[in-house]
C-alpha cells in the first residue's frame, strides 16, 4: 500500500448554508430542482476542499440529512420512531428495528459516483457503521445487541461496501462515534468492524471519536482489520506551542500506548478543535504533528484531519481551519525534511 506521510484529509461533515436548508425543506420546490441543488453544494465542497490543498478530500457529505438518519432511512427493517435528544440541545431521529434487517441498494453510490467522476485528489468516503446503527436504534427484533449489531454488519454494511468498491472505491471511512459511549463493548465493535470489510479489498479507516482515553481500547482493538484510526485529540489538548509531552497533553496517552504495542497502522491525527470557533495557529498544528512523529517515530504513520465533521462550525470557520491545517502540516513535512 503506497504511503503518503503525513497527508492531510477531512473527517465528515461540513455544515449546510441556510439557503440550502430552506430550499431542501421547501414542498413547493421539485425533486429536480433540489437534486440540483445538492450536486452544486457536493461539487462546490468539494472544489473548495482541494483549492484549498487537501490531499484526500470529498464532499463534506453534502447530500446526507444527518450520518445515522441517512443510513437507517435506507435499510429495510428499520422505520423512524421520532425525535430524541443527543445532546446538548440536539435532537436526532430515531429508529426502531422492527424486524430483520434487509439490504435495499448501495446508498451512497449516486453520490461516489458524482465525486469519483468530479474529484482531481483521493477519494475517502465515510459510512455510518454497524455498531453505530445498532447502538442509536430501538432494538424491537433481534434477541440481542450482539446479533442486531453483526446482522448489520453482515447484511447491510458489507453488501454495501462490497457494491461500493466494485465502482472504484478503494479507501472508505467507517465511522463508529457510538464505539466510545461503552467501552466494555469494543469486542463487539471490533467484531461487527471485521464482519463489514470481510473478503473485501480496500483501504479501511475507523474514525472513533471523543474517548474518555484511547487506551482502554487495548488490546482488543488489536484485532481490528483496519488500515487507518481517525481519532480525536485537539479537543483535549492545550493550544501552547511546543513538542514536549507537558506542552501536547492531549496526545501523549494514546500515542505512547499506540508505540508500546507496535502498531503499524495509520493515525489519522486529530488537530482541529471542532467544538470552537478560534482557529488553530498553524505553529501549533505543526508541534501536534511533529510530537507524534516523535512518539510514532514514522512519519508515514501520521495523517493529519480535524478531530470530528466540521458542521456545528459556520463554514467560513471550518474552512479557515481546514486551510490552516494544510499548511501547518506543510511546515512540519518541512521541519522534517520531507519537502
Amino acid at each position: 500500500m503506497k504511503k503518503f506521510p503525513i497527508a492531510t484529509q477531512e473527517i465528515g461533515s461540513i455544515r449546510k448554508p441556510k439557503w440550502l436548508v430552506k430550499l431542501l425543506q421547501n414542498k413547493d420546490i421539485s425533486e429536480e430542482i433540489k437534486q440540483t441543488a445538492r450536486d452544486d453544494m457536493s461539487l462546490l465542497n468539494l472544489k473548495m476542499f482541494e483549492d484549498i490543498g487537501l490531499d484526500v478530500v470529498y464532499d463534506g457529505e453534502a447530500k446526507r440529512v444527518e450520518m445515522y438518519e441517512y443510513s437507517v432511512r435506507r435499510i429495510e427493517g428499520i422505520t423512524l420512531a421520532g425525535k430524541i435528544r443527543s445532546w446538548d440541545n440536539k435532537y436526532y431521529n430515531k429508529g426502531r428495528c422492527t424486524k430483520k434487517v434487509k439490504y435495499k441498494g448501495p446508498y451512497h453510490l449516486d453520490e461516489f459516483m458524482f465525486i469519483k467522476k468530479n474529484a482531481r485528489k483521493m477519494i475517502k468516503l465515510p459510512i455510518t457503521g454497524a455498531y453505530t446503527l445498532a447502538d442509536w436504534s430501538y432494538n424491537e427484533c433481534y434477541k440481542s445487541k450482539e446479533d442486531f449489531t453483526i446482522d448489520l454488519a453482515r447484511k447491510i454494511i458489507r453488501p454495501l461496501i462490497r457494491d461500493l468498491v466494485k465502482e472504484g472505491a478503494d479507501f472508505i471511512q467507517i465511522d463508529e462515534p457510538a464505539a466510545t459511549t461503552h467501552p466494555d463493548e469494543i469486542n463487539l465493535v471490533v467484531d461487527s468492524f471485521n464482519e463489514s470489510i470481510k473478503g473485501i479489498n480496500a483501504k479501511f479507516g475507523v474514525h472513533i471519536c471523543y474517548s474518555g482515553n484511547y487506551s482502554d481500547m487495548y488490546p482488543h482493538v488489536l484485532e481490528m482489520k483496519n488500515h487507518q484510526y481517525e481519532l480525536e485529540f485537539a479537543n483535549r489538548d492545550s493550544w501552547s506551542k511546543g513538542v514536549q509531552h507537558a506542552k501536547r497533553n492531549g496526545y501523549s496517552s494514546f500515542l505512547k500506548t499506540f508505540r508500546e504495542y507496535g502498531e503499524k497502522k495509520e493515525i489519522g491525527l486529530g488537530v482541529l478543535d471542532v467544538h470552537v470557533d478560534e482557529i488553530e495557529p498553524i505553529e501549533i498544528i505543526r508541534d501536534r504533528i511533529l510530537y507524534a512523529v516523535k512518539i510514532v517515530d514514522d512519519p508515514n504513520l501520521i495523517h493529519v484531519n480535524p478531530d470530528c465533521g466540521l458542521r456545528t462550525r459556520s463554514r467560513e470557520t471550518s474552512f479557515a481551519k481546514l486551510k490552516n491545517m494544510v499548511s501547518g502540516a506543510k511546515l512540519a513535512k518541512k521541519s522534517l525534511g520531507l519537502i
